[in-house]
């Protein structure tokens, strides 16, 4: 077993990177499919895969002895030159992939420090893979002991204490921009987990006017009603931009759904007003052109991560203990992995010595079929057993070399713990 994880994260590419390796829920089967080569007997380039898709890190998690064609695969998968991608991928060998698996599932490695939305798509990540049939023995164990580190990191740790979420760090470059949010009316593009933890910041300061527009009028309308706000169908967006001062937008589409020439329109509606927008997307919703408007105030997740940080200080105290906690399980994981390289030979072992057993076995049938004394044919049962067992350990010592025989008596020794004086 190889463990390998690759990818790219808010600490090593721009929002402009990592959107062209997102991996969009719809695509993500194919994907699995692809990678592991179960998909019309393409080859194999991972007995296992799992992948991490979020606004903040596309990451593979495989067992694989390609680690290189991997991360070539996630650039062509999704149609860039891999030199395009090489310079912001990091690459993560076994104890290096298990530690930062657990950083992640711990909150240590977002730009949030401690934020706990990301073990929940960590566990998504699990999910889909399971499902998609490319979860196997290795990652299953990486990711149960992934989701138990960071149970224990939370629970021993002051982590997660006041933590200055993403959904905050909006709130508060908002009230930047306006006097007061209770004064604004706030659109909200998208119904998905993302758009409820910002509504739910947004409406605790009670704002004039909230709406929520998504594909599905459904979804909008069930989250709109949590808010007490209003729902309508993304398709009457261009007839409700202009009505709104703060919009945030979180979607899973793969291209901008609010272009320059829609703001353009509304700000000209509008008169001119200031209009601050979020664009927690990845891919982006919202064309970067939008933000050189002179009206309009366009942060994504990149932007907020100044405001994030500027409130974590209080929580760097506890990231030593937490470090701790996950250096300490990385070892108990790679002990795991190193246990499983015996498997095949314990495997073989075993095989060898039941054929010897099941070979004697029916010759001690035999003979008692025939009318022998049964505590004769039990002698000799165990005799020839015996015999048989310690054949090839006695066979190899009697034949090594001069400058390998200590070392082989040491060994055999060590396996039948034997002692000087027998």
């Amino acid at each position: 077993m190889q463990l390998f994880a690759c990818g790219v994260n808010h600490h090593t590419a721009p929002v402009a990177i990592r959107e062209r390796v997102a991996f969009p829920p719809d695509i993500l089967p194919r994907a699995l499919s692809d990678v592991t080569g179960a998909r019309h007997g393409a080859g194999r380039l991972a007995r296992e895969a799992a992948i991490l898709s979020t606004c903040n890190r596309t990451e593979i998690y495989c067992n694989t002895q390609a680690p290189e064609q991997v991360a070539e695969w996630l650039a062509n998968f999704h149609g860039l030159p891999p030199r395009e991608v090489k310079p912001y991928l990091y690459l993560l060998p076994q104890h290096e992939a298990a530690n930062h698996a657990f950083r992640v599932a711990s909150g240590l490695d977002s730009m949030v420090l401690g934020e706990t939305q990301i073990l929940g798509q960590m566990k998504q990540a699990a999910s889909s893979a399971h499902d998609a049939g490319t979860l196997g023995l290795l990652l299953n164990k990486l990711f149960q002991r992934t989701f138990s580190v960071a149970k224990e990191v939370r629970s021993s740790t002051e982590i997660g204490s006041s933590t200055v979420s993403m959904s905050a760090a909006a709130v508060t470059l908002a009230e930047r921009i306006f006097p007061s949010i209770s004064g604004q009316a706030v659109l909200f593009i998208g119904a998905g987990e993302m758009i409820d933890l910002v509504a739910t910041h947004f409406a605790a300061r009670k704002p004039r006017r909230l709406m929520v527009v998504n594909r599905t009028i459904e979804r909008a309308r069930d989250l709109a009603n949590k808010f007490g706000g209003e729902a309508a169908a993304l398709t009457n967006l261009p007839d409700l931009l202009a009505e709104f001062d703060i919009v945030v937008t979180s979607t899973a589409s793969p291209l901008p759904i609010v272009g320059l020439g829609l703001v353009e329109r509304a700000i000209k509606q509008r008169k001119h007003r200031p209009m601050f927008m979020v664009d927690l997307a990845v891919p982006r919703d919202i064309e970067t052109e939008v933000g050189e408007l002179n009206d309009v105030f366009l942060y994504t997740v990149d932007n907020l991560g100044e405001v994030v940080r500027a409130g974590q200080d209080s929580r760097l105290s506890a990231v030593t203990q937490a470090e701790a906690i996950i250096q300490a399980r990385v070892n108990e994981f790679m002990h795991w992995m190193d246990t499983r390289q015996a498997v095949p030979v314990i495997r073989s072992l075993r095989d060898h010595g039941e054929r010897l057993r099941r070979h004697e076995l029916e010759k001690a049938h035999k003979a008692l079929l025939k009318g022998d004394r049964p505590e004769a044919v039990l002698e000799a049962l165990s005799h020839a057993l015996t015999n048989k067992f310690l054949h090839d350990p006695s066979h190899a010592l009697n034949q090594a070399g001069e400058s390998e025989r200590a070392e082989l008596a040491r060994l055999v020794s060590h396996l039948y713990n034997l002692h000087d004086n027998e």
